[in-house]
């Protein structure tokens, strides 16, 4: 398994392009479009937040269905959640207006929108959108690039990754794209992702695989602890690498979900650092618990911490506020026996900070220039079992509270 250049256009057989439909944004793409040649088994994740924005609705009822896709439209700056009727109304229209153009099932093109709670879309914007989207469609790596930047909203920059490894004596290719550097939190992460790929695997399969990896990947980020309403992660799986279908958890089903890890995980991390207003990646990672649950609240919940987080921006290793974030997690371990450690991104630097129930006795200045660093770990050391978990989120800056004072202007 090795990353290559790429991002969701990676794949055989799958195509992308953007487009300026003056959607909120003026001077920039606010559209894009990922379509496959063929039809794809398509799994899926949504958010878990009661409010759940038309898109994910529609896209949920494709996954639980039939489970096949074979385009998605993506909007930024407007998110269709909170719209009553008119809103899922909406999403009919524009898959039937790509259903024409592409001459392709309605119920095979999948929707997503980030943006603005509560605002309706143009539908005829949306529309005209779709008609340049279809005619830009292009299997190249630019195409791809900039469909990842159209759907981009506070994200400073694009996120994509690929990667290519071996499943039956083929080579396989994954891709992926998406945006997410505000409202993040741990509950299905919010985000809009996309992966794509030319393996042939079930579709059975492939759900199970996305939702077992979502939970240690997408669920264990967090930049400010507030659940979107639209939260939608999509795996679509075309098959034109020619590999034997995978339909069972044999060596090649195991192949398969190491690399869907590998891009869930990259794809997570981008969010992550590039929190709304973040200067660093602040990765907590947890050891020696007695469940890999326990594991991942613990670890949740220092990434979570806003005293924690801002500590983390001004350098200051006060780690009294991680101890605390541990304490009030709800899960019961003995205090004398937790170890913690600070430690650079790079693993080049480590200092143990807190051992047998006290501070040790560490240099001041050499932690903070620890911390000055792009990425910073908290190792945690529970001394309870052998189980384990990471949890990535991000500083708390001043222009966290700019971007979000704002935000609808």
């Amino acid at each position: 398994m090795k990353k290559t250049d790429g991002g969701i256009t990676a794949p055989a057989g799958f195509y992308a392009a953007s487009a300026a439909a003056g959607i909120k944004y003026q001077g920039r793409t606010d559209m894009a479009m990922v379509f496959s040649e063929k039809p794809c088994n398509v799994a899926g994740t949504f958010t878990q937040n009661i409010f759940k924005a038309a898109p994910v609705i529609w896209d949920r009822d494709i996954v639980k269905g039939k489970g096949v896709g074979q385009a998605v439209i993506i909007n930024s700056g407007i998110a269709n959640a909170c719209t009553g009727e008119e809103g899922l109304r909406i999403c009919r229209e524009t898959a039937d207006a790509a259903s024409r153009i592409l001459g392709i099932p309605a119920d095979t093109v999948l929707l997503g929108s980030t943006g603005v709670i509560g605002m309706q879309l143009p539908l005829d914007r949306l529309v005209a959108g779709a008609k340049v989207l279809v005619a830009n469609l292009k299997p190249d790596r630019e195409a791809g690039n900039q469909a990842a930047k159209a759907i981009m909203t506070t994200d400073t920059h694009e996120k994509e990754v690929a990667l290519e490894t071996e499943i039956g004596g083929k080579k396989v290719t994954f891709g992926g794209m998406a945006k997410g550097s505000g409202m993040i939190h741990p509950n299905m992460c919010t985000m809009l992702a996309y992966v794509s790929t030319d393996a042939a695997i079930s579709g059975t399969l492939l759900q199970k695989a996305l939702g077992e990896i979502v939970q240690d990947t997408f669920n264990m980020i967090s930049v400010d602890g507030d659940t979107s309403t639209n939260d939608t992660l999509l795996v679509m799986a075309n098959g034109m690498a020619g590999n034997e279908e995978i339909t069972e958890e044999n060596e090649d089903y195991r192949i398969f979900y190491e690399a869907l890890n590998e891009i869930c995980l990259h794809l997570a991390k981008e969010m992550a650092a590039d929190g709304e207003g973040a200067t660093k990646l602040m990765e907590s990672v947890v050891i020696g618990a007695d469940t890999k649950e326990n594991a991942r609240i613990l670890a949740k919940s220092v990434v979570c911490s806003s005293l924690s987080k801002a500590a983390m921006f001004g350098c200051d290793a006060n780690w009294g506020r991680e101890l605390c974030a541990l304490g009030y997690s709800g899960v019961v371990f003995d205090p004398m026996k937790v170890e913690m450690w600070f430690e650079s991104g790079d693993g080049t630097k480590k200092i143990r900070i807190f051992t047998n129930g006290a501070g040790t006795d560490y240099s001041e200045d050499e932690a903070s220039e620890l911390l000055s660093g792009k990425h910073v770990r908290i190792i945690s050391d529970m001394h309870m079992g052998k189980e384990s978990a990471t949890a990535y989120g991000c500083d708390l800056t001043y222009d966290y509270v700019k971007i979000n004072a704002d935000y609808r202007s």
